[in-house]
């Protein structure tokens, strides 16, 4: 079954096997079992090596696509504050294939549930804390006014002109600026950490320490509350208000009890909270859009009705956002 595997994944991608020849030559070994463990919304692909009860993942991300470089810098922030990151035990850039330790098989997204969520998002809540206590300025780069304006960018140009294939009339183009500056002024206002960027279950694994990171080669330095709202307002599953507001308030007891620069008032914090999440979800609504039209891969669709709701649920609750709801509606954007 091993043979079969491999030479199924090999014959038909050139570039897997080299990666598993190079793999093997770093491990010295002559064979092992070689099979794609994950892809993501990226051009980066993972395969995992087995042999003798041990495993390894092998990260092939092209370098006319991907830099590996950002991946090896933060994995040494991560294990430098010590948490659990993978290891990286060989490097080929020419290629852009590493070779890492392996977490294990099970994310947080395919276990977690009513019942164990308060026990996962408690561990990462302590690695979140822990990644935040060890910025230091300089090592990564600013998510500054042009970054966060560029994400913002992704809604109007890949979701509306690109999926709805509507164009902004000047009125709703003016709203949406004025609710762009808004999210990034109260972005920029808050106090910058490490913000890891996609810190939410789909990248954290079931592991010994718990949770293992995973995907933080986007890393930043950033608004307080980004990897926050990333945890609890996710990508591929909602959880009920009151625990959410629960969790956020847990992360923000202990985040002041550890010395992070967070509001003396939780509602403080749970505005700038809410508010960051607005610019995420508009953000992420494009990113799918885009993955979709440029990249071919349309399943991150179905999951723009959860952002959509998002975002009108935190509108609905300020009335500086509340305009965003009207042009929603304008655009028939109802979750």
């Amino acid at each position: 079954m091993t043979s079969s595997v491999n030479s199924l994944t090999t014959d038909l991608d050139p570039r897997a096997a080299r990666a598993r020849e190079w793999a093997l030559r770093e491990l010295g070994l002559a064979d092992a079992a070689f099979a794609p463990a994950s892809a993501d919304a990226s051009f980066r692909r993972y395969f995992r090596l087995e042999h003798q009860g041990r495993s390894w993942v092998l990260m092939d991300a092209p370098p006319e696509r991907e830099d590996c470089r950002p991946f090896i810098h933060v994995a040494g922030l991560l294990l430098g504050a010590g948490l659990h990151g993978p290891q990286i035990l060989a490097q080929n850039l020419g290629e852009g294939f590493l070779l890492l330790g392996d977490l294990g098989r099970q994310t947080y997204l395919h276990v977690i549930n009513a019942d164990n969520a308060d026990a996962l998002f408690a561990d990462a809540i302590a690695a979140l804390v822990r990644w935040q206590l060890s910025t230091r300025p300089g090592e990564l780069q600013p998510y500054d006014e042009a970054l966060l304006r560029r994400e913002l960018a992704l809604f109007p140009d890949w979701y509306v002109a690109r999926h709805l294939q509507r164009s902004l009339s000047p009125a709703q183009a003016a709203t949406l600026e004025r609710i762009d500056s808004l999210l990034v002024q109260a972005a920029l206002a808050q106090p910058r950490v490490y913000v890891h960027r996609d810190y939410m279950p789909r990248n954290l694994m079931i592991s010994t320490p718990n949770p293992g990171i995973l995907d933080f080669q986007d890393a930043v330095e950033g608004p307080i509350s980004y990897d926050v709202v990333s945890l609890f307002k996710d990508a591929f599953l909602s959880w009920p208000a009151e625990r959410v507001q629960g969790w956020a308030r847990q992360y923000w007891s202990a985040g002041r009890a550890a010395g992070l620069p967070l509001p003396a008032d939780f509602e403080a914090f749970f505005r700038d909270f809410e508010w960051m999440g607005l610019q995420r979800h508009l953000k992420v609504i494009g990113i799918f859009a885009r993955i979709n039209y440029r990249d071919g891969k349309p399943h991150y669709l179905a999951d723009v009705p959860r952002f959509i709701r998002y975002v009108r649920e935190t509108a609905g609750r300020y009335a500086e956002l509340q305009p965003l709801l009207g042009l929603f509606d304008e655009l028939g954007m109802r979750a």
